[in-house]
């Protein structure tokens, strides 16, 4: 039903790997987010949430160079693995913290300057502009469906829930994680079919579009879209929806109390299409509709 829509959607549609190392065991944490491209001008759609990582691991990263900077200068006697201790409880280094991350693009493009971040202000949605790429790893661009789907049509998922890659190291020497050249660097993407339920509206607009099927983690940021792969929404959230029967001061037919049962749905949320192109209009952004 979608493998040709898949094909063509997987073309602008790529993984963000993420780690993150663990205090006090440098264990290293792996999972991935989604993007997708929407012209040919390196200019790509992901959830705010996962955009957010970014800025975040380069101010991690500042203030473990700042801890790393005073533990130096702690004296290596009887009392270092004491004061050690005290300077990563003043840091918020306690066991299990995340003292740093990395992002990696993947597939993107080269050659570029940096990237540019800008985050909805109210929705779960962010630009990335890569700035000034020399060569365009990607094929193809999101089409935009002019109006919503109507509710029960069937939409697919195209996103990257598995993180497989394995091309990451602790540098001991650096005291740091990073990506390397060795190991498994592909993951795969994952297709998620289901049908719109509803429409979801908040005090503003119809912001939201429900689908019966909820996605998985790393679904966040990947593209929604029709039999013909055009793009009609955006991933960003997993909803519960909670339904009780027998209600309470019910009995049985032996006047036993019967007690109220809780049933929970899981159902995906994704950004509505109009609010995707209001955004990108909103930012200069060229996009194509069907």
């Amino acid at each position: 039903m979608f493998s040709a829509a898949i094909e063509k959607v997987a073309g602008f549609t790529r993984p963000i790997y993420t780690i993150r190392r663990r205090y006090p065991d440098n264990t290293i944490i792996k999972d991935c987010g989604t993007m997708f491209f929407v012209n040919d001008r390196g200019t790509a759609l992901t959830a705010k949430h996962v955009a957010s990582t970014f800025p975040a691991a380069e101010q991690l990263d500042k203030k473990y160079k700042e801890f790393l900077a005073e533990r130096s200068r702690l004296k290596h006697d009887a009392t270092f693995q004491f004061e050690e201790k005290l300077l990563a409880k003043r840091y918020g280094f306690t066991k299990d913290s995340i003292t740093q991350v990395c992002n990696s693009f993947v597939n993107c493009v080269q050659g570029e300057k940096g990237f540019t971040i800008t985050a909805h202000p109210k929705y779960d949605l962010a630009l990335i502009q890569f700035n000034a790429p020399g060569k365009y790893l990607y094929y193809g661009h999101a089409v935009f469906a002019k109006s919503a789907p109507k509710v029960g049509t069937s939409v697919c998922r195209l996103s990257y829930p598995f993180p497989e890659f394995t091309n990451y190291r602790f540098n001991e020497e650096q005291d740091r994680i990073e990506f390397t050249q060795e190991g498994k660097t592909a993951t795969p993407y994952f297709p998620v079919d289901g049908m719109i339920t509803r429409y979801l509206s908040d005090s503003d607009r119809l912001f939201a579009i429900e689908t019966s099927t909820p996605g998985m983690l790393g679904n966040s940021g990947g593209p929604m879209f029709d039999r013909n792969g055009v793009v009609c929404g955006m991933q960003f959230a997993i909803a519960t929806i909670r339904q009780t029967i027998n209600a309470p001061n019910r009995k049985d037919a032996s006047g036993n109390p019967v007690e109220a049962q809780t049933f929970e749905y899981r159902l995906g949320n994704c950004i509505h299409v109009d609010v995707i192109k209001d955004f990108l209009r909103a930012n200069g952004v060229t996009f194509t509709e069907e």
